[in-house]
């Protein structure tokens, strides 16, 4: 978590202004497509199956690697997966170490972008916490996150199954078409 708060303040913004833009996000959802397609063939030797076996050391760096999704068009889960298959975890652990990583990051963007990130909301500069105390704002931030949790948990066992039977080519396929479409929209007709 903090790796994931300290790298979120000090390269946010600078993320943001350079690549949350049209084009770098289509080329960076074609590029991670085009990984997912090969990612069995890159990283063949496999040697961990189960979550107890993963050392601090090797959590620690597929941590870093789901760090790589603070650049837009980048999908944290893949980022991690990814990250645990050059760990050698099988395909089914890594997704699994995936979605078990994904609640102290989760957390940690959560602390970021309430306590520490401003925004502009009502034309007013404001942090988080301050927006979430205007109207129904929190409300609808609390049942936003238990919609989140609810959907993660049920789409656990769903991408598990599909990941064992197809592997990730049609996540790959998905995100190169995604960017294409993008990539045509925005050259052609913006």
């Amino acid at each position: 978590v903090l790796p994931a708060l300290v790298l979120g303040k000090l390269f946010d913004d600078k993320i943001e202004t350079v690549l949350e833009k049209p084009i770098p996000i289509a080329v960076v959802l074609i590029l991670g497509g085009v990984i997912l397609l090969f990612i069995d063939q890159i990283f063949t030797k496999h040697t961990i199956d189960d979550e107890k076996d993963i050392t601090f050391k090797k959590a620690l760096t597929i941590g870093f690697w789901q760090c790589l999704a603070m650049m837009p068009g980048t999908s944290r889960s893949a980022a991690s997966i990814i990250g645990g298959m050059q760990q050698k975890l099988t395909r089914e652990a890594a997704a699994e170490f995936s979605f078990f990583l994904a609640v102290p990051t989760m957390l940690a963007v959560t602390v970021y972008s309430v306590f520490l990130k401003k925004f502009t909301y009502l034309g007013v500069e404001q942090k988080g916490y301050e927006m979430l105390m205007q109207g129904d704002n929190l409300k609808l931030f609390l049942l936003g996150n238990v919609i989140a949790f609810i959907v993660a948990v049920i789409t656990i066992k769903f991408f598990i199954r599909e990941i064992k039977k197809y592997g990730f080519k049609p996540w790959g396929w998905y995100r190169i078409i995604a960017g294409i479409a993008l990539l045509i929209y925005f050259t052609w007709f913006k």
